[in-house]
């Protein structure tokens, strides 16, 4: 029992009280490491190579002129929207996959992904020479809550959402919405199609601080920690409804709260870095092997994950095929797409 102990830390107060294990804070740690390693090389590789001391003085304002106009201008946007991204996108999937109770779930196949598109694509659109692009991500993320919004009222038959439903019901819907993206596309001008086509594709090139990352971080500051607070209810839900109901937890209530969470976190990333696909998906499945399934470990490593697999892919479409800038989005599929593969086969076989 003194052996079982030892392998967790207590935190207690007044209000809260938490058995978090070690090993979780040692991987927490050391992925949080290579988050700031992968940053700062990510920041310093370019057209013009910066090394990664140099980088760390420009961040800190002790730089060369030259060098803080790359980086602090430049690149230091592109990196820190990465991870802010990354691990909004990671968080949303985790939190879905729990709540769902399905490996497959993410916000490509419950459609919060083809809502915020196709929101996005219909600004182009409609609204694209009326009102300022400043709009496109409230566009967007009210495209992600409709479309979620649609599948889980469809989805809801005598009393409840099953999960088997929601996912079915989730594809679908997904692929209808995909469809009048593209139909949106081919009828329109050409000048249009291309700006919906990089947005369908997933890219972060050209960020600004005061366009992209100021206005996504208030939304990965606010619901990220409420996420944390609600890991426990995603732990109840994963033992499955009649469990949950018998330890007193009001299961739809807390479904709904926990998947209106996952839409805000994947429709503000969406609205701010396109589609990037995979992500959600990938990483709480990396972060399961490495720490378990609790949600209180699971989903800051999720966030790391998520934020790591969108740094280095957007590191790999800048520099292998420069000049070229590839969209991160293409790399995160390539990645993405046989795993999805893998779990389909994988689920097949448990079946």
């Amino acid at each position: 029992m003194s052996g079982a102990k030892s392998k967790y830390v207590s935190l207690r107060g007044r209000a809260y009280s938490f058995l978090i294990s070690k090993k979780a804070l040692a991987v927490t740690f050391i992925l949080l490491l290579a988050t700031v390693a992968a940053m700062i090389l990510s920041t310093g590789i370019g057209s013009v190579y910066i090394t990664p001391a140099e980088v760390v003085r420009s961040v800190f304002g002790y730089g060369a002129d030259t060098s803080d106009t790359i980086i602090r201008s430049l690149r230091l946007p592109r990196v820190v929207i990465a991870v802010l991204i990354g691990a909004s996108l990671a968080v949303s999937g985790a939190i879905l996959q729990g709540v769902v109770r399905n490996p497959l779930a993410s916000p490509d196949t419950i459609s919060t992904t083809a809502g915020a598109t196709l929101g996005a694509v219909a600004f182009f659109f409609f609204w694209s020479e009326k009102a300022s692009i400043q709009w496109l991500p409230l566009s967007a993320v009210v495209g992600a809550f409709l479309a979620t919004l649609a599948v889980y009222s469809l989805s809801w038959k005598n009393g409840g959402v099953t999960p088997l439903r929601l996912v079915l019901i989730g594809i679908g819907f997904t692929a209808a919405m995909n469809a009048l993206s593209y139909m949106l596309m081919i009828s329109g001008p050409i000048i249009l199609a291309n700006k919906s086509l990089t947005f369908m594709t997933g890219s972060i090139y050209g960020v600004s601080w005061e366009k992209d990352v100021l206005p996504l971080l208030p939304w990965v500051l606010i619901l990220l920690p409420l996420v944390f607070v609600y890991s426990r209810h995603i732990n109840i839900q994963e033992l499955g409804e009649d469990v949950a109901r018998s330890v007193g937890s009001a299961v739809q209530r807390q479904r709904m709260l926990l998947m209106l969470l996952s839409v805000a976190l994947a429709g503000a990333a969406v609205a701010f870095g396109g589609a990037i696909g995979f992500i959600g998906l990938m990483a709480p499945h990396m972060a399961r092997k490495l720490v378990g399934p609790a949600f209180g470990a699971l989903l800051p490593v999720s966030a790391l994950i998520g934020a790591l697999i969108l740094l280095l892919a957007d590191l790999a479409g800048r520099s292998l095929f420069a000049p070229l800038d590839i969209p991160a989005g293409v790399f995160t599929a390539c990645i993405g797409a046989p795993f999805f593969v893998y779990l389909l086969y994988h689920s097949r076989n448990q079946g």
